[in-house]
């Protein structure tokens, strides 16, 4: 599972032109799920994203967590974090989760990030999307499990 984690001023996911979910302040989450991820890796990851001390505290330093400063959490799902780029010009999918999977996984994600009281938004799963993301810093990480 990978997912790449940005705090943000603002992001938004459109689809087909209509604006489906929109947050201020806290943390953009792109989510892939690989072959072979289970709930475990879910729990693991949300219990990571949350408390991951990526904000300011009153000097400045990253020293508080989404958590910490109530942000708000908007997750979409991007298989193409599980693309292969090793080989040839055109990435392979091969470690990409089958996509029903995938679905639950996601679903599973969004689900127990919910469960930290934090408010959370989502993307549509498997639809094309347009996302609007005002990273903050900019201040971007790249979790696996």
């Amino acid at each position: 599972m990978k997912l790449v984690v940005q705090r943000v001023s603002a992001s938004a996911v459109s689809v087909g032109g209509f604006e489906i979910a929109r947050i201020g302040r806290g943390l953009m989450i792109l989510f892939s799920a690989e072959k072979g991820d289970g709930d475990a890796a879910v729990d693991w990851l949300v219990d990571k994203t949350a408390n991951l001390r990526i904000f300011p505290d009153e000097a400045g330093k990253m020293n508080r967590s989404c958590l910490d400063i109530q942000g708000e959490v908007l997750v979409v799902s991007q298989f193409t974090l599980a693309g292969d780029c090793s080989r040839g010009r055109r990435p392979g999918f091969d470690n990409a989760a089958p996509p029903q999977e995938a679905e639950r996984l996601y679903r599973l994600f969004v689900d127990r990030f919910t469960t930290t009281g934090l408010s959370v938004q989502e993307g549509r799963f498997a639809a094309d999307m347009q996302v609007e993301i005002h990273n903050d810093g900019p201040v971007t990480f790249i979790l696996e499990r």
